[in-house]
């Protein structure tokens, strides 16, 4: 049978449900290429705008310019977690989803966390946090994604233990590649804005080569734009599968029940700012000689309403009304008729019962919706 639609919403209550928080991803082709400086420069962006956002975890590693960026930003402090006799730092999980800010911020995506935090990694904790609802931006280095951390290895021989899931990374809202070219990265590391003392030499000659960074720029730069091919490739398919409504307000020469059709059809195609059709069929019994020029007044009326909320007006002549509602609704791709609810005597009901049974069976066929509206 056809489906009759009952609206029940309780917008108050679809308000309150609690939806899943976003993700956001910065990117590195190499450590030093800017992701902390980057999350805390956003930091300061979001609040400055309102927003409510807490650093959840980051790491300056002593870098003078990044470390300058956390003056001003509300911090959620680290809980202390005893490993080995010594008192370590992770970042606290549980007060964060207690507070529940609308944006945090955590850096390095793929650490280990300490034995004995409730997650192994801290990827884990991302994924907590956006059940709870709470938006998160993070970022973490190329070599860390499951998709190219072999290739990684293969460039820099250097074993990668550290992984981020590929399930984590399709379900960021926005990936970000911070790109730097490699002179300008080695020029960064020379000057001590990466790493200080000894290190240096040491970096230049192993995972700074020259030849390593720009294999790995080019890593970073195709992985981000795969994904960012899949997102729009993905959003293509899920907009595609949305159902667009469309609605046929059919009515009479009965002013009160054609206007109250037209009203609650309005209503429900403004809810979802759907497109929508009063449709008016003229039959012999309707001519101008059989109804009065009080009808005629208000049929004239009622079609004026209807376009002036919006709605296109159809006006056809024929003998054969449910019919032509089908036809009219199949070429304009209708899921939806709306009528009056029938006032039928018993014997007018067995009379009509084959041609409205023909009726619901076609608007199935079509899967067109059949709603009923109390007069």
């Amino acid at each position: 049978m056809a489906k009759t639609i009952v609206r029940n919403l309780d917008f108050k209550e679809f308000i309150k449900e609690k939806k899943k928080g976003k993700l956001k991803i910065y990117i590195g082709m190499i450590a030093g290429v800017g992701k902390t400086y980057k999350l805390l420069e956003e930091a300061h962006a979001l609040l400055d705008l309102g927003v409510d956002v807490k650093i959840g975890f980051v790491e300056t590693h002593r870098r003078p310019e990044t470390q300058a960026l956390i003056d001003g930003l509300p911090i959620i402090p680290r809980k202390i977690v005893r490993y080995k006799g010594m008192a370590l730092e992770e970042m606290d999980l549980e007060t964060i989803i207690k507070i529940s800010p609308e944006v945090v911020i955590v850096d390095e995506l793929a650490h280990s966390n300490i034995e004995g935090s409730k997650n192994n990694k801290r990827w884990q904790d991302v994924l907590e946090l956006l059940d709870a609802g709470i938006n998160v931006i993070s970022a973490c280095n190329i070599q860390h994604l499951y998709n190219v951390c072999k290739k990684v290895e293969e460039i820099t021989g250097v074993e990668i233990k550290e992984i981020v899931p590929k399930e984590l990374i399709a379900q960021a809202y926005e990936i970000v590649n911070l790109d730097l070219t490699a002179d300008e990265l080695i020029t960064r590391l020379e000057l001590g804005k990466i790493y200080v003392g000894q290190k240096i030499p040491i970096a230049l000659n192993n995972f700074f080569k020259k030849e390593n960074i720009l294999q790995l720029r080019e890593l970073a730069l195709k992985e981000v734009a795969l994904q960012l091919e899949k997102k729009v490739e993905t959003e293509i398919l899920e907009y595609s599968k949305i159902k667009h409504e469309c609605f046929f307000a059919c009515i009479n020469s009965n002013h009160v029940t054609a206007k109250k059709v037209i009203t609650e059809t309005y209503e429900l195609a403004k809810a979802g700012l759907h497109k929508w059709y009063v449709i008016y069929i003229k039959t012999p019994r309707e001519s101008t000689r059989r109804i009065n020029l009080t009808s005629q007044r208000h049929l004239i009326e009622n079609f004026r309403y209807a376009s002036s909320l919006g709605a296109q007006v159809i006006k056809i002549e024929n003998n054969h009304v449910l019919k032509t509602i089908i036809d009219q609704a199949i070429e304009k791709h209708v899921t939806t008729i709306c009528l009056a609810k029938p006032k039928l005597a018993i014997l007018k009901m067995f009379l009509h019962f084959r041609v409205v049974l023909k009726f619901i069976k076609k608007l199935d066929e079509h899967k067109i919706n059949l709603l009923f509206i109390s007069q």
